[in-house]
């Protein structure tokens, strides 16, 4: 965890370090500075220090994750990695469904109202697929 908070924090600096650089650039190149890409670089700032932020302060004082120690075994890192249906065709289905959504891009926009349907559809069924209630399949 330690190393991870490490490189997040170098992240932000980098990106702090970029969004001068591009500002400048595009100051010197085209007169006046781009906003869209400052904008998008400068979240990257806010996206790491954000994230590196909550990672330090969930680690608690003293206790040491398995990654962080050299004498860790690699049973102490193993757990519950979460439940996957094995033999599931939801997640092709909402795959078709995603690309007719950015085949609209190309195609037009009632395309993208169509796939918009399915995968509702589709985002449905994979939610509810190991449902036991009511509406069990």
């Amino acid at each position: 965890m330690k190393t991870n908070v490490s490189l997040l924090w170098i992240l932000t600096a980098f990106f702090v370090v970029a969004t001068a650089g591009y500002v400048a650039w595009s100051w010197i190149y085209f007169g006046a500075v781009e906003v869209i890409g400052t904008a998008v670089i400068g979240f990257l700032i806010f996206l790491t220090s954000f994230i590196a932020f909550y990672l330090q302060s969930g680690m608690k004082k003293g206790e040491l994750l398995p990654e962080d120690r050299l004498d860790a075994e690699i049973e102490e890192g193993a757990g519950e990695v979460g439940f996957f249906a094995p033999w599931s065709w939801w997640p092709v289905y909402l795959s078709a469904t995603s690309a007719i959504v950015f085949l609209s891009l190309a195609v037009g926009w009632w395309l993208f109202f169509i796939g918009v349907g399915l995968s509702i559809i589709g985002i449905v069924g994979w939610v509810y697929e190991h449902s036991r209630g009511r509406f069990a399949h």
